[in-house]
């Protein structure tokens, strides 16, 4: 009770001493005497409007009114006159907020830039392809058998007429020498015929019978040998053994895949190219060629053959180049990347592609332009402007700029979602976008 008696007692003090302060400061400026003025000069200005407003017909009607018609007409006047107040506070308030917005100016941006710089440029077409042998083949046999030898092994390097699989061939060797023996007979007796016919001891029927037997056991000696090769398996090609997963002993039926035969030097790359692409491409252009297996390594070759017709689906040509593989290091089916050197290099100004804006209607930048004003640490102010520029091709993490801006401008690469013509910048080029015309992924 105590506290509360002393706080209430403090606070009538306060609001005396107030007072009192109040009575003294409007004696010193004489506030009762400027007021008094001010409300004599209010009643004359209200006295001479209200005399003018006596003297308007539009007072007389207002006064031939009757009474509750001319109180109707006030209170209707006096509430368009408080709307119409309203109405101006507002607009007042919108026009001194958007004053006081215009003033403060565009907030600054924070970004990166750069400046663009002449640099050279391979033009060149770039594609994916896909790895095939020189020449490849899945072996079989025609005829099935019983695997008596495998003289190859996974992996190995044949020439051409190597034997691979030798089948049992043993009853069709002996079926073999059986009418070798039957065709030498024949033969023998052919060739007693033909003396004896020429001393007309036979007929010319009887020569002419045993010359035709001669030649058919021949031609059954010549069947049996090739029904004899048939059982040995040899390469057709000089190349690489694939794996070899037949074994001495195993029955193999006719058609059965066996092994693969590839020659992987030199070897050969299809890819395609768009149509609008045709007239760049001829037979014996140089290619490059890199896979992911080999990524320090490159592979030169030429185009060797355009295929004559365009794919109606894609709309693509078919190409493929020929690849010297002196290491054997590219397999076959293995995925590649193909690049077409087309001419010398030229000269042409690049940007980070993170650098450009595309839109429906055109592709766009922002510089920063000097404003001829310093900032707080005294550089040289610098504020956004947007430019349409034309692009070109595409170079890894760079695009060619054709036209739009000029060498030396210096160039909003990140950050320009923000931005718009006259924004104030601050440059911070302590994280800058990748622009690598040859990137490598990150593992």
């Amino acid at each position: 009770m105590k506290l509360l008696e002393t706080i209430k007692s403090k606070l009538i003090a306060a609001v005396l001493a107030l007072w009192a302060w109040s009575k003294l400061k409007a004696e010193q400026w004489k506030l009762r005497d400027k007021a008094i003025s001010l409300w004599e000069k209010a009643k004359a200005f209200y006295a001479r409007m209200g005399a003018k407003w006596r003297g308007t017909k539009a007072y007389a009607k207002l006064m031939a009114m009757e009474p509750l018609q001319r109180r109707m007409t006030i209170m209707l006047c006096g509430v368009f006159l408080l709307l119409g107040l309203i109405f101006a506070f507002n607009q007042f308030k919108t026009f001194m907020i958007k004053h006081f917005i215009s003033g403060m100016g565009l907030p600054p941006a924070t970004v990166s830039t750069m400046v663009v710089e002449a640099t050279d440029w391979q033009p060149k077409l770039t594609s994916v392809g896909n790895v095939r042998a020189f020449r490849g083949v899945d072996l079989s046999t025609e005829i099935g058998g019983l695997v008596q030898t495998v003289p190859v092994k996974s992996g190995q390097d044949v020439k051409e007429g190597d034997l691979l699989i030798k089948l049992n061939d043993a009853s069709d060797v002996a079926q073999l020498n059986s009418l070798k023996a039957m065709a030498d007979l024949a033969k023998v007796i052919n060739e007693r015929d033909r003396q004896q016919l020429a001393i007309q001891a036979i007929s010319k029927n009887v020569f002419d019978t045993s010359k035709a037997d001669a030649k058919s056991k021949q031609a059954q000696v010549e069947s049996q040998i090739a029904l004899v090769a048939k059982k040995n398996l040899k390469a057709p090609f000089s190349g690489r053994v694939g794996i070899v997963s037949i074994n001495p002993g195993q029955f193999v039926n006719p058609g059965d895949k066996l092994l693969t035969l590839q020659t992987l030097d030199p070897i050969f790359v299809d890819f395609n190219l768009p149509q609008s692409n045709a007239e760049q491409i001829v037979v014996g252009q140089d290619v490059v060629v890199t896979t992911d297996a080999f990524k320090d390594a490159s592979f030169t070759g030429k185009i060797t053959a355009v295929s004559p017709k365009v794919d109606t689906n894609t709309r693509n040509i078919q190409v493929e180049a020929q690849i010297a593989n002196p290491d054997k290091k590219i397999l076959p089916g293995m995925f590649a990347n193909v690049n077409i050197k087309l001419g010398d290099q030229v000269k042409l100004l690049t940007l980070p592609q993170t650098a450009v804006t595309y839109n429906p209607y055109g592709s766009t930048v922002f510089i920063a332009k000097p404003t001829g004003k310093k900032d707080k640490q005294g550089n040289p102010a610098l504020e956004a402007q947007q430019v349409f520029v034309t692009t070109g091709a595409t170079r890894g993490d760079q695009v060619a700029i054709l036209k739009g801006i000029d060498e030396g401008a210096t160039v909003v690469t990140s950050g320009q979602l923000k931005l718009k013509n006259g924004t104030p910048l601050i440059i911070n080029n302590k994280v800058l976008p990748a622009n690598s015309p040859d990137p490598k992924p990150q593992e």
